[in-house]
């Protein structure tokens, strides 16, 4: 599968896969304070464990940054 994450094209060899998913292969350790939007729709949390991603989807993903 070919996605297209935060402007940088990605393959991936699952055929299927749903947001949590994707987190789990993008950023596996923390995924507190991130916030993930599909064709400029955000996925509540609560949904990521449900919602399918498609090849032709475009995908933005936020992380939360501490600064002063």
């Amino acid at each position: 599968m070919e996605l297209k994450i935060n402007n940088q094209t990605k393959h991936f060899a699952a055929k299927s896969l749903t947001v949590q998913a994707l987190l789990d292969l993008e950023i596996p350790v923390k995924q507190n304070g991130i916030a993930v939007a599909i064709n400029n729709t955000v996925i509540p949390k609560s949904d990521w464990n449900l919602h399918p991603i498609q090849e032709t989807d475009t995908i933005l993903i936020i992380s939360a940054t501490q600064g002063g």
